[in-house]
C-alpha cells in the first residue's frame, strides 16, 4: 500500500472522491463534512448544518453538488462552490445510511433504517419512488453504473437487486396521449416504478455492503458473518459464485477496483483486504492498530482509494504506477504489461522486444521497479520487489528488437538495487551485509566490497562507480579505488537523473530536488509543496521536472519557474529542444511541446549572455509583471525597461538604472507632483543639476529652487527668485533669497517692511550701513537696542559654492548593448529617428520656459528674460512666405555637396582595439580593463589576490598612454602608444599597446637578487625576486623560446623565494635550535646557484655541528665538499667538520629530516613532503604544499589560491596562435 495523504479526525463514516480536482469529501460521526484535497493535504472547506452523524456523502459527477444524509433523518444538497445548502429532502423516518447520485439522471437513491430505500429527483426535489420489500434496517444501496438496477444490502441478511427500468420510461416524457393516459392510471391508482429483480439470500448475519462490478454482471457483499461473497447474475437469475473468508469480525464495506482485477475489502477487524477476484484468493492485508475500519471509496478516474476509520481516513494506491525505464542516447527501454519495450526518439517508433512475465505472484507491486540498460552489450537489467527484492538479467539479441518474438530465459538474483557500472558488470547490492556485488553478464562474482555508509539503494554515477543512498545522505563511491568521492545530506532520496555530460545531478525526494556537481558539490535546493514526480535535463543545462500538476525549470541558480500545467500525472525521459518526451501512467509515449522562451531568457541573463538576451527580447513575447519583477530582482532594470509600457513602472525603473532621461519622459507623462520630488532627488544624486532645476521648477518647490542656485552659485536666478517671493507677498522666502545673496540693504529692507525695526537696526548697525542705521534709530527713538561691547561682529554672508555653474561631470561609460540597441522596440518607422543623429554631441535639455513652470501671469512680466524668452521670436516681424506648392520645388540631388556640417561617426579607441581579441592579461591592464584583466589572470593562473599587482596594474596602464593639453579650457585628450608605431605606419592598422615591463629588465633584477643574497642582504633579496614573480604575469614576449625562458625563469624564482623566506624564518627562532637546524637543512634542498648552494651548506654544517648534531652535519659538509669549493677556508672548515662527525656518528637531537629520501618543502608549514605522500601545488609559481592547504593563498608567490584549477601562463601572441 502506497500512503498518499492521511487525516486525524473523528470517525469517519462516509466518503466520495471528485471526478476531475484532487479532492474528498469526508463526512463524520461528529456531525461535520471535511472537504480535503489529498494533493496539498490541506482542508479546504467543512460543513456543519447536520445534527448527528453524517454516515453517507457523494460528490455530483459534473454539477458542483454533492449530497449527505444523516442522522438527523434529513438528506442534503449542498453546492460547494457557494458554500451552502441548497436544500433538504424530508421523507425517511429513521437514520439515512448511504446516498448516491444517479451517473446521468437527476436522481439521488437513499437508504434508511426506516427499511425502505427512496429514490429522489433533486432537481424537482421530490421523492419519487419508494422502495419497500426489506424487513430491517437497509444498509447500503447504490445505482448500476450502466443499467437501470439498483442494489442494496440489509441487516435482514438478504441482498436485493431492483429492476427501475419503469421509472426511466416514466421520467422520460411520454410521446402519444394513450401513454400518458396510462401512466395517469398508474400514478392514481399506484403503479410499481421499481420491482425486486432478485433476492440473493446466503449470508447467516446482517449484510452490511453490497456493490456492482463497474462492467461485469457481478456482485460483490460483506456482512457481519465475517464473509465476503461473490455473486453472478444474467438477465433471469442470480447465483452465489464464491465466499472468501478471511476477515476476523463484521465486514464493513467491500467493492470491486475499477481499474484492476480485486476485490478490496475492510472491516471492524481494523484491516483492509485485497482479494484475487478470478482466483477467489487474498492477496494482501493491510492492518492498522486501533481504528476500525467503517468505509471504502474508489476514484472514479484514477488508481486511488481511500478507507475511513475510527480516528480519520486514508487515501492509498495498491501498486506503483511509475513505469520502469531507462534511456541511452536516442533510444528508451521501458516495461509495460509483462513486456520489454523500446522506444526510438527521433522517429518515434515504438516496439515490442522481448516478455520479461514471471510467474503469478501471490502479492501485489510486483511490477518492474527499475531498469538499467547497457548499450554495448545490450543487456537489460529489471529489478522489483519480488522475494524482498530481486533483479533479472536480460541479453537482448540485436535483431529481435523490432520482432518482439524472442522468448529467454532470464538470470536471476536477489538484491535490493542492481545497476550497471560497466560495459559488461553491474553491481547488485546486498542488504543483509550491506555489500557491493560486482557480477559479470553470466551472473557471476567478480568482486564484492563494503560500502561507506548502510545503504538501502544504489544507483549508477559513472563508470565503476554508485551513488549509495541511506536515509539523510547520499555517497558517492569509486568501486574500484574504494574511496568516497562526494558525500551529501539529503533529505530521503527517491530518484536520481544525471545530466547529459554527467556534470550535473538531480537528486528528487519527495518534496525536494537537490542540483549538485558530479562530485555532489552543492549548487542549489528546491522545495515542493506537491509531490515531486520525475525530471529530465535539457541541452542548455536547466533541469526539466515535473509534480503532480505541473512542468517546471529550475535553473543553475536556483531560480524556478512554471512551464505549463497537466492534466495527468507524467513521466519524463528525455527534453530535446522544445519537446519534452514522456510516460504517462499507462505505459504510453506521449510528446508535449513546451515554450522555453522564459528560462532560456532567464538562463542567457545568468550566464551574462547579453546578446541572446537581446535578439529574445526582439523576436519574442517576453512581458508580464513577473518578467520584470524578475529583472527588477536580479538587479537588470535596464533591460525591464524595454519590457514596460506603464509610464508609473517607466519611471521607477529609470531612476533605479539612473536613467535620467527616460525618467524625465516619463515624469512629464504623469505630471504628478511626487514623480517631480522623486525625479528631482535622483537627479541631485547624480549632480544633473538643470534636471533637478526643471523638476522644482514643475513643483513649484522655490525654496529648494532658491537652494539649488544658491549652492550653484546661480546668483543671477537667485535675485529672481527675490522678486517672485515678493511678487507672492513671501516674507520668509524674500528674506532667506537676500540672505543666499548676501544682500544687507536688502535683508534691512524686508525687517523694516515687516514691522521688525529692532532686527533692521541691529543688521544695519553691524553691516555698517550708518545712512540707514541713524534713520532706524531716529524711528525707534528711546527703544534702540544696545549691541554687544567688546565683541567683534561676525557677517552673516552667504559661502561661496563648491562647483559653480551647470552639472557635475559625469563618468564616461562605454554605450551599454542594451541603451540604444532596444530603443526602436514598438517604435514606429526609423524615420522618426532621424534628428537623433548628433546625439554624441552632447544631450540637449528640454527645459520647459517659466511661464509653463509658474503659471502665473504677474510672476511671468517680472522674469521677462527667463531662457524660456528668447523661443517667442514675435519681435522679428517674421512673417510668413507665400511659397509655391511643394511639388513645384526642386529637390537637391543626392550628390550635391551639403553646406551642413555632418559630425565624423567616431571610430572604435585604441584601448578598446587592444582588448578585442586579445587574451593577454597585460594588454587588458595597458587599456584600462582591470576586471577583465582580473579574470583572465585568475582564469590562467588561478591568481586571487590583486593587492601586490596593484602598482603594477597603474604603472602598466599609465606607461601605455601620453596625455596632450591642447589649450586651457578644454580637458586633457588621452592618446594609447602602440609598440614599434613610426612615421611610416599605417594609419589604419593599430599594434599593441607599448608595455613597460619587458624580460631583459627581469633579468636585470635577477641578478641584482643573486648579488644581494651572496652579500647575505636576505630582506632586500627578498623583495626582488618577489617583484619578479609578481611581474611576470604582465610580461608579453614574442617567441616560444622566449615563454620557456619565462616559466624557467617562474621556477628559479620560486626556488629563491621559498629558501629566503625560511631563512629568515630561521634567523627569528633564537630557542628552538631543533627548528633552527631543520630550517637551515631545508634550505640546502631548494635549487640555488652553486656558490649560494655552497653558503646554504655551510651555514647548515655550521648550525648543525654548534648544536651537537654531528653525524647531520657531517653530512652537509660531505655534501660541500662535493661542490669542489673555490674557497679554501671553507674546504678546509668541511673537512675538519666531516673528521669529527667519523669520529662521533650521532645527533644530539632528532630532526624531522631524511637527506637519504627525496622530498620537497610545503611551502606553507616548511615541513619536507616526501616522495609518495599527496601533495597540492600553486597553479601559478608551482610551489608544494600538504594537502591540508588546499584552497588557502599560496605564501610563496602570494597571489594564487593553492590548488585552483588554472589553464596556465598566457605570455605570448604565439601562444595562441
Amino acid at each position: 500500500m502506497l500512503t498518499k495523504f492521511e487525516t486525524k479526525s473523528n470517525r469517519v463514516k462516509g466518503l466520495s472522491f471528485h471526478g476531475k480536482r484532487p479532492w474528498i469529501l469526508a463526512s463524520l460521526h461528529s456531525g461535520v463534512i471535511q472537504l480535503w484535497d489529498y494533493r496539498m493535504g490541506t482542508l479546504i472547506d467543512r460543513f456543519d448544518e447536520h445534527d448527528g452523524p453524517v454516515r453517507g456523502v457523494h460528490f455530483h459527477k459534473s454539477q458542483p453538488l454533492f449530497v449527505s444524509g444523516g442522522d438527523d433523518y434529513k438528506i442534503k444538497v449542498w453546492n460547494y462552490k457557494l458554500h451552502r445548502c441548497l436544500f433538504t429532502l424530508l421523507g425517511h423516518l429513521d437514520y439515512i445510511r448511504t446516498v448516491q447520485f444517479h451517473h446521468e439522471y437527476p436522481w439521488i437513491v437513499s437508504a434508511s433504517d426506516d427499511q425502505t430505500i427512496r429514490i429522489w429527483n433533486w432537481q424537482s426535489r421530490t421523492c419519487i419512488s419508494v422502495l419497500t420489500g426489506h424487513n430491517h434496517y437497509v444498509m447500503c444501496a447504490s445505482f448500476h453504473p450502466k443499467e437501470d438496477l439498483v442494489v442494496s444490502a440489509s441487516l435482514d441478511q438478504t441482498v436485493r437487486v431492483w429492476d427501475i427500468g419503469a421509472l426511466r420510461k416514466k421520467t422520460v416524457s411520454p410521446a402519444d396521449d394513450i401513454l400518458r393516459l396510462t401512466q395517469m392510471n398508474t400514478d392514481l391508482f399506484g403503479g410499481v416504478d421499481a420491482v425486486v429483480k432478485y433476492v440473493l439470500e446466503g449470508h447467516d448475519r446482517g449484510v452490511n455492503w453490497a456493490a456492482f462490478h463497474p462492467t461485469l454482471p457481478l456482485i460483490v457483499s460483506g456482512a457481519d458473518d465475517r464473509q465476503v461473497k461473490l455473486w453472478r447474475m444474467n438477465d433471469t437469475k442470480a447465483w452465489e459464485v464464491d465466499t472468501l473468508r478471511g476477515h476476523m469480525n463484521n465486514v464493513s464495506c467491500v467493492m470491486f477496483h475499477a481499474k484492476q482485477d480485486i476485490i478490496v475489502s475492510n472491516s471492524e477487524d481494523k484491516s483492509i483486504r485485497v482479494w484475487d477476484a478470478t482466483k477467489r484468493t487474498g492477496v494482501q492485508t493491510f492492518r492498522r492498530e486501533h481504528d476500525r475500519f467503517w468505509i471504502l471509496a474508489s476514484h472514479p478516474e484514477m488508481n486511488l482509494l481511500a478507507a475511513g476509520h475510527d480516528n480519520g481516513m486514508i487515501v492509498f494506491k495498491l501498486e506503483r504506477e511509475r513505469p520502469a525505464f531507462a534511456v541511452s542516447g536516442d533510444s528508451l527501454f521501458y516495461a509495460k504489461d509483462r513486456f520489454l519495450r523500446f522506444y526510438e526518439f527521433s522517429t518515434q517508433r515504438d516496439t515490442q522486444v522481448i516478455p520479461i512475465r514471471r510467474p503469478g505472484s501471490t502479492s501485489l507491486n510486483q511490477t518492474p521497479r527499475t531498469l538499467s540498460y547497457s548499450p554495448t552489450e545490450n543487456a537489460v537489467l529489471i529489478c522489483s520487489d519480488v522475494d524482498g527484492g530481486s533483479y533479472e538479467l536480460y541479453v537482448v539479441p540485436k535483431d529481435s528488437i523490432g520482432r518482439g518474438d524472442s522468448m529467454q530465459e532470464a538470470k536471476r538474483g536477489l538484491g535490493g538495487s542492481a545497476v550497471f557500472i560497466a560495459r559488461n558488470r553491474f553491481a547488485v547490492l546486498e542488504k543483509a551485509t550491506n555489500q557491493v556485488l560486482v557480477k559479470n553478464l553470466k551472473n557471476e562474482i567478480v568482486k564484492k566490497g563494503g560500502l561507506p555508509i548502510p545503504a538501502d539503494a544504489i544507483f549508477y554515477a559513472g563508470t565503476g562507480n554508485v551513488l549509495c543512498r541511506a536515509e539523510d545522505r547520499v555517497v558517492i563511491f569509486d568501486l574500484q579505488q574504494r574511496m568516497v568521492i562526494g558525500e551529501l545530506q539529503t533529505p530521503f532520496v527517491k530518484y536520481v537523473v544525471w545530466s547529459n555530460n554527467m556534470e550535473s545531478v538531480a537528486l528528487l525526494s519527495k518534496h525536494t530536488i537537490i542540483i549538485t556537481n558530479k562530485k555532489l558539490g552543492h549548487q542549489c535546493t528546491l522545495h515542493e509543496t506537491i509531490r515531486v514526480k520525475s525530471g529530465g535535463w535539457d541541452d542548455n543545462g536547466v533541469f526539466i521536472y515535473t509534480n503532480l500538476n505541473h512542468i517546471k525549470y529550475c535553473l543553475p541558480n536556483g531560480d524556478s519557474g512554471i512551464i505549463r500545467t497537466l492534466d495527468v500525472p507524467i513521466y519524463i525521459t528525455k527534453v530535446s529542444g522544445n519537446t519534452i518526451f514522456c510516460l504517462d501512467r499507462d505505459g504510453k509515449n506521449r510528446t508535449i511541446a513546451i515554450d522555453a522562451t522564459e528560462y532560456i531568457f532567464k538562463l542567457s541573463l545568468f550566464k551574462k549572455r547579453f546578446d541572446h538576451v537581446m535578439s529574445m527580447i526582439r523576436n519574442s513575447q517576453l512581458c508580464g509583471q513577473a518578467m520584470i519583477a524578475y529583472l527588477q530582482q536580479k538587479g537588470f532594470p535596464e533591460i525591464a525597461l524595454h519590457f514596460v509600457r506603464d509610464e508609473k513602472t517607466r519611471f521607477s525603473l529609470a531612476l533605479e538604472s539612473g536613467n535620467i532621461q527616460i525618467a524625465v519622459a516619463s515624469a512629464k507623462e504623469i505630471d504628478d507632483k511626487d514623480h517631480w520630488y522623486r525625479l528631482g532627488v535622483e537627479a541631485l544624486r547624480q549632480g544633473n543639476a538643470s534636471i533637478v532645476e526643471y523638476a522644482y521648477q514643475r513643483t513649484k518647490n522655490f525654496e529648494r529652487l532658491s537652494f539649488l542656485y544658491l549652492i550653484t552659485g546661480n546668483m543671477d536666478k537667485l535675485t529672481k527668485m527675490l522678486k517672485i517671493a515678493e511678487v507672492k507677498n513671501d516674507v520668509m522666502g524674500q528674506f532667506h533669497n537676500a540672505l543666499y545673496l548676501g544682500d544687507v540693504q536688502e535683508r534691512v529692507k524686508i525687517l523694516e517692511n515687516a514691522g521688525q525695526l529692532p532686527l533692521a537696526y541691529v543688521t544695519a548697525a553691524v553691516h555698517r550701513l550708518e545712512d540707514v542705521a541713524e534713520r532706524l534709530a531716529a524711528e525707534l527713538r528711546d527703544n534702540v537696542p544696545n549691541l554687544p561691547e567688546g565683541k567683534g561682529p561676525s557677517l552673516l554672508m552667504p559661502p561661496p559654492p563648491i562647483t559653480c555653474g551647470g552639472d557635475w561631470p559625469l563618468l564616461r561609460v562605454m554605450r551599454g548593448m542594451f541603451d540604444g540597441g532596444l530603443d526602436n522596440i514598438g517604435k514606429g518607422s526609423p524615420d522618426e529617428d532621424e534628428d537623433a543623429a548628433g546625439g554624441d554631441w552632447g544631450e540637449e535639455l528640454d527645459m520647459a520656459d517659466v511661464d509653463a513652470a509658474l503659471e502665473n501671469g504677474d510672476i511671468a512680466e517680472i522674469l521677462e528674460d527667463w531662457e524660456g524668452a528668447e523661443e517667442n521670436v514675435g519681435g522679428w516681424d517674421l512673417e510668413d512666405l507665400e511659397l509655391p506648392p511643394e511639388a513645384d520645388t526642386p529637390k537637391a540631388s543626392v550628390g550635391a555637396r551639403s553646406s551642413v556640417f555632418v559630425a565624423p561617426t567616431p571610430s572604435m579607441p585604441v584601448s578598446q582595439i587592444w582588448i578585442q581579441k586579445s587574451s593577454l592579461a597585460a594588454e587588458h591592464v595597458a587599456a584600462g580593463n582591470f576586471d577583465t584583466a582580473m579574470r583572465l589572470l585568475s582564469r590562467q593562473l588561478g591568481i586571487r589576490n590583486f593587492a601586490p599587482l596593484r602598482s603594477m596594474f597603474l604603472d602598466l596602464h599609465a606607461g601605455s598612454h601620453t596625455y596632450l593639453r591642447a589649450f586651457s579650457s578644454a580637458p586633457v585628450i588621452s592618446l594609447a602608444v602602440e609598440q614599434g608605431r613610426n612615421e611610416s605606419s599605417s594609419p589604419n592598422v593599430r599594434g599593441p599597446p607599448a608595455l613597460v615591463f619587458n624580460f631583459s629588465e627581469l633579468e636585470e633584477r635577477l641578478k641584482a637578487g643573486y648579488k644581494c643574497t651572496t652579500a647575505g642582504k636576505f630582506t632586500e633579496a627578498l623583495c626582488l625576486f618577489l617583484g619578479i614573480l609578481h611581474i611576470i604575469p604582465l610580461i608579453v614576449v614574442e617567441t616560444r623560446r622566449e615563454v620557456d625562458e619565462v616559466k624557467e625563469l617562474i621556477i628559479i624564482v620560486k626556488e629563491y623565494v621559498l629558501g629566503l623566506k625560511m631563512e629568515l624564518k630561521r634567523r627569528e627562532l633564537k630557542d628552538d635550535q631543533v627548528r633552527q637546524q631543520e630550517l637551515a637543512a631545508y634550505f640546502t634542498h631548494c635549487n640555488l646557484q652553486l656558490p649560494h648552494l655552497r653558503l646554504a651548506l655551510q651555514n647548515a654544517m655550521t648550525v648543525c655541528y654548534k648544536a651537537n648534531n654531528f653525524s647531520t652535519a657531517g653530512s652537509f659538509a660531505r655534501r660541500l665538499l662535493e661542490t669542489n669549493p673555490t674557497n679554501e677556508s671553507q674546504a678546509k672548515k668541511a673537512r675538519q667538520v666531516l673528521q669529527a662527525a667519523e669520529k662521533s656518528q650521532q645527533d644530539a637531537s632528532d630532526l624531522n629530516y631524511d637527506f637519504r629520501n627525496p622530498f620537497v618543502v610545503c611551502g606553507a608549514t616548511y615541513v619536507p613532503i616526501y616522495r609518495g605522500q599527496k601533495d597540492v601545488s600553486c597553479p601559478y609559481c608551482s610551489s608544494c604544499f600538504v594537502p591540508s592547504q588546499e584552497g588557502e593563498l599560496c605564501a610563496v608567490c602570494d597571489l594564487a589560491t593553492i590548488g585552483a584549477d588554472a589553464s596556465g601562463l598566457l605570455c605570448s601572441p604565439s601562444q595562441i596562435r
